[in-house]
């Protein structure tokens, strides 16, 4: 990293591996006030908490939705996650995010790998 720090936010193991892998293209999270700010060019150092494994991102874009079926919907359930069905992927993410988070607004962030040193 060059020129600004990365944001470090926690996944969960089967998202972490995706994301490593490139397969996953869409990171969705509540819009948390933390996360405000967040636009393309930025950096995200994702982790899985307790361990030291780090996969760094670079933000392309950054997509309000008023919900998680809006956004599964306009975003592609494969590119959230190509392992799961769109009602699996729906389950899960509310199994994450209670409906009093999901009121807040979600965030479809597009990613891409940023480029290994």
């Amino acid at each position: 990293m060059t020129d600004t720090t990365a944001r470090e936010l926690n996944l969960y193991r089967q998202y972490f591996d995706l994301v490593a892998a490139g397969t996953k293209t869409i990171e969705v999270r509540v819009k948390y006030p933390h996360l405000a700010d967040l636009s393309a060019g930025d950096t995200i150092r994702f982790r899985i908490k307790g361990s030291d494994e780090r996969c760094d991102v670079k933000v392309k874009r950054v997509t309000e939705y008023p919900d998680f079926e809006a956004l599964l919907d306009g975003e592609g359930p494969a590119n959230v996650n190509p392992t799961a069905t769109r009602e699996q992927q729906l389950a899960n993410i509310r199994a994450i995010y209670p409906s009093e988070k999901e009121n807040l607004g979600v965030l479809a962030i597009e990613i891409q790998r940023a480029a290994d040193h």
